[in-house]
């Protein structure tokens, strides 16, 4: 069966940052700063990480509409900055929100592709991995997100084009 693309965020689109929503560790007392913002060509999810106040981390995310529960891999498109970012996805189960990542590097000023099957995203909570969560199913993803925390205390950019959900 050949790739077929169910669901996808254009992130060329002037609008498109917009329905993202930035998260910094400041809800726990730190002083990083992120967002997404839009250069005219793609956005930019972009800031400085800080590690006062047991700081260290920046994310984004915004909502997905429901996914058929066929699709079963997400393809990211980007031009990174050579640090290691986190694809995340947040399901919600039994009322409970359970986040799951993937982590990939980034080569400095190179487009790249990234293909991800979604069993190879690890559950998580608050940095720790979880043993017994339930599996990632496409159509309990509720948000889909970005997050950087590794500890490295200067700017970042990771310029986004594309996000597909396919089968």
């Amino acid at each position: 069966m050949s790739e077929q693309a169910i669901h996808m965020i254009d992130l060329t689109k002037p609008t498109e940052h917009q329905k993202w929503l930035a998260i910094n560790d400041n809800v726990m007392g730190g002083i990083s700063t992120g967002r997404l913002t839009y250069d005219g060509k793609s956005c930019q999810f972009q800031g400085e990480l800080s590690l006062v106040n047991n700081g260290g981390f920046s994310s984004i995310k915004r909502s997905l509409e429901p996914l058929p529960k066929e699709v079963n891999t997400v393809k990211l498109t980007f031009v990174g900055d050579g640090r290691s970012y986190q694809l995340r996805l947040t399901m919600w189960k039994d009322g409970s929100s359970i986040h799951y990542k993937h982590e990939f590097s980034t080569i400095k000023g190179k487009s790249q592709q990234k293909v991800v099957n979604l069993t190879d995203f690890q559950a998580v909570f608050r940095g720790r991995l979880l043993n017994e969560a339930p599996e990632l199913i496409a159509n309990d993803i509720k948000h889909v997100g970005f997050l950087i925390a590794d500890k490295q205390t200067q700017a970042f950019s990771l310029n986004l084009f594309q996000i597909q959900f396919t089968t």
